[in-house]
Formats: C-alpha cells, sequence, structure tokens
C-alpha cells in the first residue's frame, strides 16, 4: 500500500471539478464510492476508495502562496497554527491542500497568520478568522487544536461561513466542520519500520509540550510499534522520549543541543514530531552522522537524515473538506468530527523515498492491510503520565 493513495481522497473530488482546468492536457479516470458511518454524535467516520489514473498531477509548490483578487475577495482562507506557513510539516501541508483546491478549481485564496507568532492568544486567532471573514471567505481552514476558542466564537459570529477545522473536533455547530487523524497508526508504521531496519536506540522529541493529542497520538503510537517489531524480533530496545523545547513547535538553539546529546549518547534515529523542530533535529543528526523520522509530510527531500515519515493526509482530506463546501454537500460534514486513518488510506510512510533497506515495501504492505482491516488496533489512548508499560522497550521520559 503505499502512500500516494492518500491521494484518493484528493483526486475523488478534484476531478468533479475539473482538474484540466489549472493543468491543460491532464487526462485522468476516476471511480469513487463514498460511505459514512456515524459512530457517535460527535464522530462520524468516512470511508472513501477511489481508483484513480493521473497523467499530469498537479504541484502544490508551483501555486504561489500569494494572489490578488480581481475583486479584493478572497473566497478560502487560512488561519496557520503556530510555527512558519513554510514548516515543512503541518501547516504547509494543510495550506498546500488550500492552494491545489482553489487553483483546480478557479477560486481566490489567501492565508492569515495570528499576531505574535508563537505567543498569539484566542484573540489573536480569533482577528484572523474575522480578517478573514471580513475579507470575503466563504470558507476558513484553521490548523492545530489551539484554534478552538477563538474558532468557536467566530462561527457563532459569521453564520454564513463555513470553517474547517484541522486536528480538531465536532464544537457542536452547523458551520463547523472537525478533521481529526489517527496518528497513533503513523506513529505505529514509523516506530515498527525503524526497529525492523534494525534501529534499536530510539529518541522521539514531540510538540505542544505535551498538550496537543495529536503529537500525544503520534509518539505513543512510535513507541508502540517499535515495541511490537522489538517483540517480534526477540530484542529488547531503548527510547529517549522528550517534550522539551517543542511548545512553539519551532527550531531552537536549545533543542537542536539537546538533541545533539541524544546522539552523542548513542541514540541513533530520532522521531521529529512538530512542525519547525525538524530543522533543528536534523542539523543535530547530519552533524551526528545520524538520522531522523519526519512528520506529517514525507520530509525525505529536506534532509538526507530523513530515513522515513509518518504521515496524514493533510493536503487530501483539506481538499475533500473544501470540496464539500463549494458542491452544497456541506451538511455531510458540518456539526460532526470525520475521522480519518490507515482505512481511508489517511495515514502511512512514503514507500517510494524511504531509505529503508532491510525491510521491504512488500513487509509495510502486509502491515498496512493488516491496520486497514482492523486485524492490527493501535491504542489511541496516550498515558497522560507518560508511564509506558511495554515488555521490549525501555521508554525514558526526558
Amino acid at each position: 500500500m503505499k502512500f500516494s493513495k492518500i491521494l484518493a481522497l484528493v483526486m475523488a473530488l478534484v476531478m468533479v471539478f475539473a482538474l484540466v482546468a489549472c493543468q491543460s492536457g491532464a487526462k485522468t479516470e476516476t471511480k469513487t464510492e463514498t460511505k459514512t458511518e456515524t459512530k457517535t454524535e460527535t464522530e462520524t467516520k468516512t470511508e472513501t476508495k477511489t481508483e484513480t489514473k493521473t497523467e499530469a498531477p498537479v504541484d502544490a509548490e508551483s501555486i504561489p502562496d500569494t494572489m490578488t483578487s480581481a475583486d479584493g475577495k478572497y473566497e478560502i482562507a487560512f488561519v496557520t497554527d503556530v510555527g512558519q506557513l513554510k514548516d515543512k510539516s503541518f501547516n504547509q501541508g494543510t495550506w498546500e491542500g488550500c492552494k491545489l483546491y482553489a487553483a483546480a478549481n478557479g477560486k481566490s485564496y489567501k492565508y492569515y497568520q495570528p499576531a505574535n507568532a508563537d505567543k498569539a492568544t484566542d484573540d489573536d486567532r480569533y482577528d484572523a478568522m474575522k480578517a478573514a471573514a471580513d475579507g470575503g471567505a466563504k470558507v476558513i481552514v484553521c490548523a492545530g487544536f489551539m484554534q478552538a476558542t477563538a474558532l468557536e466564537k467566530a462561527a457563532k459570529e459569521f453564520t454564513d461561513v463555513n470553517f474547517i477545522f484541522i486536528d480538531g473536533w465536532d464544537l457542536g455547530l452547523d458551520n463547523v466542520a472537525g478533521i481529526f487523524y489517527q496518528e497513533e497508526q503513523a506513529g505505529y508504521l514509523a516506530g515498527y519500520a525503524v526497529v525492523m531496519e534494525g534501529y534499536t536506540k530510539l529518541g522521539f522529541c514531540g510538540g505542544g509540550g505535551g498538550t496537543n493529542p495529536a503529537c500525544c497520538r503520534y509518539g505513543y503510537g512510535f513507541v508502540q510499534g517499535a515495541n511490537d517489531a522489538a517483540k517480534e524480533k526477540g530484542i529488547q530496545i531503548d527510547v529517549k522520549y522528550s517534550w522539551q523545547y517543542g511548545a512553539a513547535f519551532s527550531a531552537s538553539p536549545e533543542l537542536q543541543t539537546m538533541a545533539a546529546g541524544w546522539y552523542e549518547s548513542g541514540t541513533e534515529i530520532i522521531f521529529a514530531c512538530g512542525g519547525s523542530m525538524f530543522a533543528s533535529i536534523a542539523a543535530a543528526a547530519a552533524e551526528n552522522d545520524a538520522k531522523v523520522v519526519g512528520v506529517d509530510v514525507d520530509q525525505s527531500s529536506e534532509s538526507d537524515t530523513v530515513v522515513t515519515s509518518a504521515m496524514k493526509g493533510l493536503s487530501a482530506s483539506v481538499q475533500w473538506a473544501l470540496a464539500k463546501n463549494f458542491d452544497g454537500s456541506w451538511t455531510e460534514i458540518g456539526h460532526n468530527g470525520t475521522s480519518l486513518g490507515a482505512a481511508n488510506d489517511a495515514v502511512g510512510l512514503p514507500t517510494e523515498t524511504w531509505s529503508l533497506k532491510n525491510w521491504t515495501v512488500a513487509d509495510y504492505e502486509k502491515l498496512f492491510a493488516a491496520m486497514k482491516d482492523g486485524t492490527l488496533v493501535v491504542d489511541p489512548n496516550f498515558p497522560a503520565d507518560n508511564v509506558f508499560n511495554l515488555s521490549n522497550a525501555k521508554v525514558e521520559v526526558i
């Protein structure tokens, strides 16, 4: 199962709105079957199956980050999470989904970064959303769980605007659609892969200071996967696990120094789970001839130190949700929280770019298939106290 199949979520909707509008000469055949099963009042699990053949895929990097709308209005708005817009991770993956949909469908778009950067308050986030609504937004994509308070306020005020809450949940409002992911599955796949590859001394550096549910699920899944692989191999492994220097999801000298210390003391590979934190950890790895696991998107092009990346379909799911806003089917996702995971091909590893040599794509596809059909279940309920009781992995919380 190649991770490119996550694009099934994209292509099912992109072709409905004529991808050829931005890629002349593209020929695409698409078959789509969508089934939605309501699990609770606040969670909807959506299954999308798509067969796609594409000759001329859209390149998000070729679409400018800024544009000038003829009428001064911008239909699609993106309000960033903390960190940089082009963080090569969470913000960027979400933004690329906005741009791709806009370009494919002739929509105007603009991004808004809350004031005060990583010190942004709920008022700062609300002000960014208000600016977007006042600027003509028909739909506002908000990234990160910290948007919740401001988003609820803005959604109640601007009832004619729809809001897509990435890494969020159902806020009980018809004009808010929460989309969240089973990051524990992506983390598990990465942890399992690197141990099967031969790494026995692992690290995890997480963003959000241990309060970000998505990062917590990534980290817990990572140690579960590593433990299960170690158990299968009949070995014991060591894992350093820390939320230090990651509260703002930013690169910092302190984080790089800590990561370098880990590498110097024997850690072989670190899961860099937190946006721009990646830059510091990759720099430390490069200095110590060590390795990194990327997060959210395929980060292999950012550093030769990247072995693989634990990914979720940010761009694909954003495009899927934006289509719901513009095709008249918003009621299918509004006032709901939609969970996406292996069953939707919305998490995975980038088999075409990874540098694994001892664990094969066939091995991965077998493991992914078990996860997809429910045979393999990964616990999403991360321990709040960071106490891990694992058979073959000794976790040192730092």
